[in-house]
Formats: C-alpha cells, structure tokens, sequence
C-alpha cells in the first residue's frame, strides 16, 4: 500500500528529480510533488514524496530524517491527512463580512 510521506525544511533549489533520486534509493516512489508558490513559481520549501509500499516509507523516515541535502536540514515524516477548510470559524466565503458604505 502506498504511503505519502512530507518532506520539509527544503532548499529553494532542490529539484523533484533530486527528491525522486534521494528515496528512490530506499524503495519505489509513486510519486514527488514539490510544492510552489503560485505567484511567483518557486519552491516552498516543502514537498510530497509518495512510496509504494510503507515498509520503505518507514525505512525513509529513518534514514533520510535530519540528512543534509543542498546545505538544509531535510524532515521527513509521514504525511497528515488535509484538513478541510470549511470548518474555519471565519467562515470560507470572502469579503462577506465587510461592510460597505
């Protein structure tokens, strides 16, 4: 069964192939999604690393936690489920609030 893994505390020049290369060592990646910016189009400084089967998430969480790659301290861990966004008190809309005069 796959499992999605979160990689965090990236360098702005670490590319998906150096990621897919890294845990590709480890065990088959499904899959890498290296999140951007929208505005701009360059790295977060986080991404997703998606492996085929959990045995070799796990063993990449150990392993590749806390190594330095491209000068950072990379984190691994595995992945949170996203939340869901309507559950914000402020409501989800935007700008409903605001009076106008």
């Amino acid at each position: 069964m796959a499992k999605k893994l979160y990689v965090g505390n990236l360098d702005l020049a670490t590319t998906e192939a150096t990621l897919s290369e890294l845990f590709g060592a480890i065990g088959e990646v499904a899959s890498v999604a290296l999140i951007t910016d929208r505005m701009t189009g360059r790295s977060r400084g986080f991404a997703f690393v998606e492996m085929s089967e959990s045995s070799a998430a796990r063993t990449a969480i150990d392993q590749l936690n806390g190594t330095v790659v491209d000068g950072r301290t990379m984190k691994v861990a595995e992945a949170r489920p996203k939340e869901s966004r309507s559950d914000s008190p402020w409501g989800g809309g935007g700008g409903g609030r605001r009076r106008r005069y």
